[in-house]
């Protein structure tokens, strides 16, 4: 079977799937709905009068009468555990390791005596390195109540996904306990109003989302360019400890609205170490990078006129002036070969990079280069090689970034970067049914988020 007839009928079966989904999925609603009803109406004891007035409880919450209990009435307690730690026991002090504070002091302010600490930092080694003990980490300790309170046990919170039990009770003990981590499947829809970081925050999506879209999108969305009207949706995995989001692994699916313009992105992992692909199964990432720096304006454009800051001449500027504090990373914009590095009167310490038989890339005013840079050596996109400063004829830091195609100078902001090597023919089945998989995910979010609010209307109108 020929690959376009694959392709067809793959997205053939995916387009009646979608039918059937969104049947199942109207159908599913209204069961929702009516249980939903039922159940307010049977279970919850507060009438629609009651929820007229806002008297029902908050979604979630259950009223429990307060009864006091009878005289010689006994509840069996359930002991609640901290860090492995039945906290009913004790009295609880929290805190930060303070400035110059090591475990020796620390201990000692929280009351432990000389023999133990000297106990506890000897059980220590091969277990925990007490030098690794931070500034600002947080602690839990936690005393027997008596005259005067009694510490048994100390708690240091090693990084989000770890803490250190010091136990003075009978045995003294230090031990090194990992925190329960779980990977969540989650989706959000964001509309650019004023940066994609804070927006991103702002729709209750983890920062680290922002990280992500900007290394998926480097080769075809210039981020400090986003405006109003922008949006994005993306369906993400996130790890998740003691309800802190730790990192966010992948990005399943995104689509970026940019400019009038659709940017979907798809993971899909054919081996290559290529992760993201568009819907055509092009690679998203590009020969070049967007940008060669994290830079705070465009201080200067690409002209054939410019009069110049210093020598005050009418002269063109090809390149495009990156403003931005002194010594910021200067990236390669992509693979190539360092053909020239040096300091030259105008142009301040330079390096210049051919990557093909096409391009060549320049980055001027350096305050210095990468380390071990030195021409004819091999670079890689994203390699560090040189740091923003104000060498030559330059008024203040900034970066001069040039672009030559076929020996002429072009507009690194007008230029078209060839993709990377595309899915091969064998890879689309798979690829096309894994897309497939992604934008149902994405549905099903939406289909909950439905249910949720139309549930909530025909609560609020009973």
């Amino acid at each position: 079977m020929k690959f376009q007839e694959i392709k067809d009928k793959l997205l053939t079966n995916s387009l009646l799937k979608g039918v059937v989904y969104g049947v199942l999925g109207t159908l599913a609603l209204e069961l929702v709905i009516l249980l939903i009803v039922f159940a307010f109406r049977a279970g919850s004891g507060v009438s629609a009068e009651d929820t007229a007035e806002g008297l029902a409880p908050e979604r979630g919450e259950v009223p429990v009468p307060e009864v006091a209990p009878e005289d010689g009435d006994t509840l069996d307690a359930v002991p609640v555990y901290e860090y492995n730690i039945p906290i009913s026991d004790y009295r609880k002090v929290e805190g930060s390791i303070r400035r110059g504070e090591f475990f020796s002091t620390l201990m000692t302010r929280l009351g432990a005596s000389q023999a133990d600490i000297y106990a506890l930092d000897a059980k220590s080694r091969g277990v925990f390195d007490m030098r690794q003990i931070k500034v600002g980490y947080h602690y839990h300790a936690y005393y027997v109540p008596g005259e005067p309170d009694t510490l048994a046990y100390v708690v240091y919170e090693k990084d989000n996904a770890s803490y250190v039990l010091f136990s003075l009770r009978d045995s003294l003990s230090v031990q090194v306990f990992e925190k329960d981590i779980t990977k969540v499947t989650d989706y959000v829809e964001v509309d650019i109003k004023y940066s994609l970081w804070q927006d991103i925050i702002d729709a209750g999506a983890p920062a680290l989302l922002a990280v992500s879209l900007a290394d998926i999108y480097a080769w075809s969305i210039d981020f400090f360019g986003l405006q109003k009207g922008d949006s994005f949706k993306a369906v993400y995995e996130k790890t998740v400890c003691d309800g802190e989001v730790l990192d966010v692994e992948r990005v399943l699916y995104t689509e970026f609205r940019h400019g009038g313009d659709v940017y979907k992105a798809y993971w899909f992992d054919n081996g290559s170490g290529n992760f993201y692909w568009n819907e055509k199964g092009e690679s998203m990432r590009k020969a070049f990078l967007k940008a060669p720096l994290s830079y705070t304006r465009i201080s200067s454009g690409f002209t054939y006129s410019r009069r110049h800051p210093i020598t005050r001449k009418v002269r063109p500027h090809t390149g495009i002036d990156y403003a931005a504090p002194a010594g910021t990373e200067v990236m390669s914009i992509g693979d190539g070969v360092v053909v020239y590095k040096g300091f030259r009167t105008a142009e301040g310490n330079m390096v210049k990079i051919k990557h093909n038989s096409v391009y060549t890339s320049a980055y001027l005013h350096l305050s210095r280069y990468g380390r071990g840079l030195n021409v004819g050596d091999r670079v890689r996109q994203g390699q560090v090689i040189g740091y923003v400063g104000s060498t030559g004829y330059s008024t203040g830091p900034h970066l001069d970034f040039r672009i030559w195609k076929n020996g002429t100078p072009i507009n690194p902001l007008k230029m078209e970067s060839p993709p990377a090597e595309p899915l091969a023919e064998s890879d689309m089945p798979a690829f096309l049914e894994s897309m497939s998989v992604s934008e149902h995910a994405a549905a099903r979010f939406l289909a909950r988020a439905a249910v949720r609010e139309a549930a909530s209307r025909l609560v609020q109108r009973i």
